[in-house]
C-alpha cells in the first residue's frame, strides 16, 4: 500500500466550538473547508498529516473511546505551548512533565474530551538521531 496522505477524523457534538478549540485555542492552521454553514467540514494542518473535523456527534465520545483515542502533537518548546494554552483557557489536564523516556509531556482535553499530548522531544532523545544502516 502506498499512502499519500493521512488524517484523524473527529466528529464533534459542537462543530463551532471545536473549530474555536483547535483553531484560535491551539491555532492549527486550516488546510481546507468544505460544506457551508455550522456543520461545514474544516481541515487542519498538523505538522505531516491533517486534523479534520466534520459532521456532528450527537454526544461526546464515551469514556471507553477517550481512553482509545489520542493525539499526538510535538512542539519546539512545551513549557512556551503550555504558558499559551493556559493564557487561552485550554483544559490542562496535565503540567508539563519530563517522563522516563525522556519525552517532555502536557496533556490537555478539546470540549469533548479527546485527549492530546503535547510533546517536546529534547535536543539528546534518541527520537532526533537517524541511525545510519
Amino acid at each position: 500500500m502506498h499512502v499519500l496522505s493521512s488524517r484523524i477524523l473527529l466528529r464533534p457534538t459542537d462543530p463551532e466550538r471545536s473549530r474555536r478549540f483547535y483553531g484560535e485555542t491551539l491555532g492549527l492552521a486550516v488546510h481546507r473547508e468544505f460544506g457551508t454553514g455550522p456543520d461545514r467540514g474544516t481541515v487542519y494542518f498538523l505538522g505531516g498529516g491533517f486534523l479534520e473535523l466534520s459532521g456532528r456527534a450527537p454526544s461526546p465520545p464515551p469514556e471507553h473511546d477517550l481512553e482509545r483515542l489520542r493525539l499526538w502533537l510535538q512542539v519546539p518548546d512545551v513549557h512556551a505551548a503550555h504558558d499559551e494554552l493556559r493564557a487561552k483557557n485550554a483544559r490542562i489536564l496535565r503540567e508539563p512533565v519530563t517522563e522516563p523516556w525522556g519525552l517532555i509531556e502536557m496533556w490537555l482535553a478539546d470540549p469533548d474530551g479527546v485527549r492530546i499530548a503535547v510533546i517536546e522531544v529534547p535536543r539528546d532523545h534518541p527520537l532526533r538521531s537517524r541511525p545510519t544502516i
